[in-house]
């Protein structure tokens, strides 16, 4: 797997990535290698998987970020129709000659609420083809009564989310004898930890604190665009075509990826200090605590108008809830006015951002603008406080959207035929 950019680099010494790797390999029965991000992991993952020019199909409602890994890793993302009402895949609408195309699936657990694994594992068995499972929202969620993550040739989690760690991330893997080659292609990709961000990152909980305890979120966030610090002005990162359009003729390429695969975590690649390591272990340490207050949160926020309950009757500990609301940005606002900060928005779709030239856009679009334009993320976490200020502002939840027809079907519901 020859995917160095940065050089070979030594093996990681001491025990504290070995800990964490055994942590969530108890978690989850695999396989698993510290990776310093989420978005990191998935790039190699990529790489190992997917033959240079291959096509990934993915979700349209997803990170921006996560959109240009697949770029980086040289691959053509494909964009899956999506089910309106939570953002996961919707296998039934996907067309059977885009199935026939693919290298790969791609999976997002959008807030932690799971794709259908079991359905996608069937499809790419049928087909020969990899399944990776992106999990850096569902660390504490389940599907088909295995835990997220364990259903894919590999699985990437993150550790800045739930865990809340503000850096790392786990690639599991189902062949534990590739560890070793996928430790090495991630050494080639490193760069050295150094002192500075070290102290930055030991400092950053201190500095969040102090701004949280004085009520100051506005005036740091103001502060961060004055600096020229904030590197979004809008939910999606400038495009910026012509200059991504240059780093594609390079791909598979990391580096020449590297100024939209960095947007909010410099630090993706960089390799991890003992400073940063000591905190994920704790913070790790106590993520069943925090995963039964998400679930617990997750209940209440699922109990309430704007919400649809899980079909199943399982409560997921979900990392956000997607409440679907008339008006997501009064009801954004209503909430920021109470402090409580509403991110991880993902609107609009990705082929509706980045246009043709750089994805295939999805054969039922309807449904992920539908979803992206009305999904509010609320941190279960506050669950209480965001309901009280919700019915105070006197939110609506959003109309279903109208049932969408499935490619080669007529305006009847009948099979399109001659």
């Amino acid at each position: 797997m020859a995917i160095g950019e940065a050089g070979p680099r030594s093996a990681r010494s001491g025990s504290q990535p070995k800990r964490l790797e055994e942590t969530m390999s108890g978690r989850l029965g695999r396989e698993c290698v510290y990776v310093p991000s989420c978005r990191f992991g998935l790039f190699v993952a990529l790489r190992h998987w997917c033959p240079p020019g291959g096509r990934v199909l993915m979700s349209p409602v997803n990170d921006d970020v996560v959109f240009f890994v697949v770029l980086a890793a040289g691959l053509r993302p494909v964009q899956a129709p999506l089910d309106p009402f939570d953002g996961t895949v919707d296998v039934d609408a996907v067309p059977e000659e885009t199935w026939g195309s693919l290298s790969a699936v791609l999976t997002t657990n959008l807030y932690g609420n799971p794709d259908p694994a079991p359905r996608l594992r069937a499809r790419c068995d049928a087909l020969g083809i990899p399944l990776l499972e992106d999990a850096a929202h569902a660390i504490g969620s389940e599907v088909g009564g295995r835990p997220v993550g364990t259903w894919g040739e590999a699985s990437v989690f993150s550790l800045s989310k739930h865990v809340d760690a503000q850096a790392g991330g786990i690639l599991s893997l189902a062949d534990p004898g590739l560890a070793e080659a996928v430790r090495a292609a991630c050494g080639e990709l490193l760069t050295p930890s150094r002192s500075a961000s070290e102290l930055a990152y030991s400092l950053r909980p201190y500095a969040e604190a102090a701004v949280r305890g004085l009520g100051l979120r506005r005036a740091a966030w103001a502060t961060l665009g004055l600096l020229g610090l904030a590197e979004r002005e809008g939910i999606r990162m400038p495009l910026r075509p012509e200059a991504l359009a240059r780093a594609a003729g390079a791909a598979p390429d990391l580096t020449a990826h590297d100024p939209w695969v960095r947007v909010d975590m410099h630090t993706y690649r960089r390799e991890s200090g003992p400073l940063r390591l000591r905190r994920v272990g704790r913070r790790l340490g106590r993520l069943d605590e925090v995963l039964r207050s998400c679930r617990d949160g997750t209940e209440l926020l699922l109990s309430t108008r704007w919400a649809r309950p899980g079909e199943d009757g399982r409560v997921q500990p979900l990392f956000r809830v997607p409440l679907l609301v008339a008006d997501r940005d009064a009801a954004r606002a209503a909430l920021a006015r109470r402090g409580i900060v509403v991110g991880y928005l993902y609107d609009p779709p990705l082929d509706d951002y980045a246009g043709e030239e750089f994805t295939d856009p999805s054969p039922a679009p309807g449904a992920a603008r539908w979803f992206a334009r009305h999904a509010l993320p609320v941190d279960p976490l506050r669950a209480r406080e965001a309901v009280e200020v919700l019915e105070r502002s006197g939110a609506r939840p959003a109309e279903p959207p109208e049932e969408p027809r499935r490619p080669g079907t007529s305006a009847d519901g009948a099979g399109a035929g001659p």
